[in-house]
């Protein structure tokens, strides 16, 4: 007895603090990429033909990535000569809209709060049914870290339970395959209303590297209404748990990420 309380002395506090202020991540990885079209003088296609999803195309401002397609890989970065595309280590990156995954330089959107009615029911207790419908373990294995004395995703009223009849909504990983969708259906089905629906990691978003192919489905959204996407091969659990917050108003809603510097 008395060796585990000096074990427990000896490592301190483990649990991270409310993410008001975003705890450090290691240099090496990669999150949130930057995109400077000023930097791009026509040799960002060798970018674009580098990324495996076809992530990367030019817009009408100039290149832009796609969040729900990216891999972060970062092949992309590595190809262009210019220096128009970095990846920082910043894991926030989930938003709630499709649309807002689109970057082009400008500052991104990251996730607003649903309305006042839906927060005033899941605010405080939120259930989700997680569901793997057709993924590699790698976004199962992060969302599984939430529930461990480093995230403890618990203490914000967030938990993961067995039955969707006891879910307050989905949080779904994987690409959707045809075998999975009627099983992703029929959950969705047992979720009493009013229910969400939270979309893990690239596959989940957009199908991933499996997008086009015949036996899956490009994503939860060709199946589901999603409320919250969160982007990443897999997402950080702190892009995870930084959404799931900002979905329920936890955190500053007028927060948002700088543009690059010109």
């Amino acid at each position: 007895m008395m060796k585990s309380w000096i074990v427990r002395l000896r490592q301190g506090k483990r649990t991270l603090p409310v993410l008001d202020r975003l705890p450090a991540t290691p240099e090496r990885y990669r999150g949130l990429p930057v995109l400077d079209p000023g930097k791009c003088r026509g040799g960002c296609d060798a970018g674009i033909a580098a990324c495996p999803t076809g992530a990367i195309s030019r817009g009408p401002a100039g290149i832009r990535i796609d969040l729900g397609r990216c891999l972060f890989c970062g092949e992309c970065e590595t190809a262009c000569p210019d220096g128009a595309v970095r990846f920082t280590n910043d894991p926030r990156m989930a938003a709630r809209r499709r649309e807002d995954l689109l970057l082009d330089g400008r500052e991104m959107r990251l996730a607003e709060a649903i309305g006042a009615e839906s927060r005033r029911l899941f605010g405080r207790s939120l259930k989700l049914r997680q569901v793997s419908a057709g993924g590699c373990n790698g976004c199962e294995v992060e969302v599984n870290v939430l529930n461990t004395v480093v995230f403890d995703l618990g203490r914000f009223g967030i938990q993961f339970v067995a039955s969707p009849r006891h879910a307050d909504g989905l949080l779904v990983t994987g690409g959707i395959t045809r075998n999975m969708a009627t099983a992703l259906r029929k959950t969705w089905d047992a979720v009493p209303e009013p229910r969400l629906v939270v979309a893990v990691g690239a596959c989940a978003i957009s199908g991933g590297p499996y997008a086009g192919h015949p036996e899956q489905m490009d994503g939860a959204a060709s199946l589901l209404p999603v409320d919250l996407f969160v982007p990443g091969c897999p997402p950080h659990p702190l892009g995870i748990l930084d959404g799931l917050l900002r979905l329920l108003g936890k955190l500053q809603e007028t927060e948002r990420h700088p543009a690059p510097r010109p």
